[in-house]
């Protein structure tokens, strides 16, 4: 479907706020807060094994945060996944999800995490409301576990899966899908849903290498991923998707309690109804998954610029976005690969 360009002289003071409207009339409702670049384990994908993470005083504050957070609740985001690095690592992370979660106009806050230290958490997680986890894990083989991470964290990351499996929260495990290296996997984890309800999602591999590689497209994309499943399940159902903007696509296994997902975040198959922008740890406005950032406002918050500055900055660049991850990727040259996935906002 074509997406209408609007120019920012079109916008009525209506369309300035609840929602928050890109220049293609999409509704922006969704912010991925980054809250650390700092995570405990080196998974091969994401970051190399001697990372450099940033000083503590280049992250944004607590304070920072959270004005950023009531700022975009003014302007139509109800929904927050709060991410990293592993958010977990963050000094008072409990105290800060129960203030983002108390911000007038945000209904929703979930959490992506590596679920090392998740589980003595998930009792305070049920009572905040928290609206769902994403739970990082590529593998539910020990050895190879220990081998994707660089970590000996297995146990403790099973502990986590077991503990929100058993709870309310609804639960995704994602599995960043490697050729060569956790494609043995796949069939093992979609049988993880036979009997527990979760939604296990397979992701196409993305370029986070450390910047030592070219761009180079995964072997293993979604319709790899989907032909390797359906190989073992030949009467696996696709789900209707509930929101447009959902990044995966879903699948049950007939007879299994929980459904199988694929996300196609390399080639980018939902890119058009896209509904998010991303802040990264050191407080950089991304538009765009595939842009180099669009507006630092770490620097207008620490130059004291005033709220109704901060709005009209956000609102300004939402209404420059890019169609699409491809546009962006050509117009910015962000093909570049990044040292982590922290450098994306999460």
């Amino acid at each position: 479907m074509q997406l209408p360009v609007l120019s920012a002289v079109q916008r009525s003071p209506e369309q300035v706020g609840s929602p928050l409207l890109d220049n293609y009339g999409r509704a922006i409702t969704y912010l991925r807060l980054a809250v650390t670049d700092r995570c405990n384990l080196r998974c091969t994908y994401c970051m190399p094994e001697h990372m450099r993470f940033l000083p503590t005083k280049e992250l944004l504050s607590d304070e920072e945060i959270m004005r950023l957070v009531e700022i975009c609740g003014e302007l139509g985001i109800r929904k927050i996944r709060v991410t990293g690095g592993e958010p977990f690592v963050r000094k008072g992370i409990m105290e800060l999800l129960w203030n983002i979660k108390k911000t007038r106009g945000i209904e929703e806050v979930h959490i992506t995490t590596n679920g090392v230290l998740t589980a003595p958490y998930v009792p305070e997680l049920v009572k905040m409301g928290i609206a769902s986890v994403n739970l990082s894990i590529d593998t539910f083989n020990e050895e190879r576990f220990v081998e994707l991470t660089r970590r000996n964290e297995f146990t403790a990351v099973m502990q986590s899966f077991e503990a929100l499996a058993a709870s309310p929260i609804p639960l995704s495990v994602n599995a960043v899908i490697m050729d060569g290296k956790n494609t043995d996997d796949v069939i093992a984890m979609c049988e993880q849903t036979k009997y527990t309800d979760f939604s296990m999602r397979f992701i196409e591999e993305m370029p986070f290498n450390g910047g030592t590689h070219e761009l180079i497209a995964p072997l293993w994309t979604h319709a790899q991923i989907l032909s390797e499943i359906r190989s073992a399940y030949p009467h696996l159902q696709k789900l209707e998707k509930n929101d447009p903007a959902a990044t995966a696509d879903l699948y049950q296994i007939p007879g299994y309690a929980g459904k199988i997902g694929i996300i196609a975040g390399f080639s980018r198959t939902f890119c058009g109804a896209c509904n998010r922008i991303r802040i990264t740890a050191k407080g950089m406005l991304k538009t765009c998954l595939y842009d180099n950032g669009a507006v630092n406002l770490k620097s207008l918050l620490r130059n004291e610029a005033s709220n109704d500055k901060i709005r009209a900055t956000i609102t300004d660049a939402t209404f420059q976005r890019f169609r699409d991850g491809f546009e962006a990727e050509r117009h910015t040259h962000a093909s570049r690969v990044f040292d982590s996935m922290s450098e994306i906002g999460g």
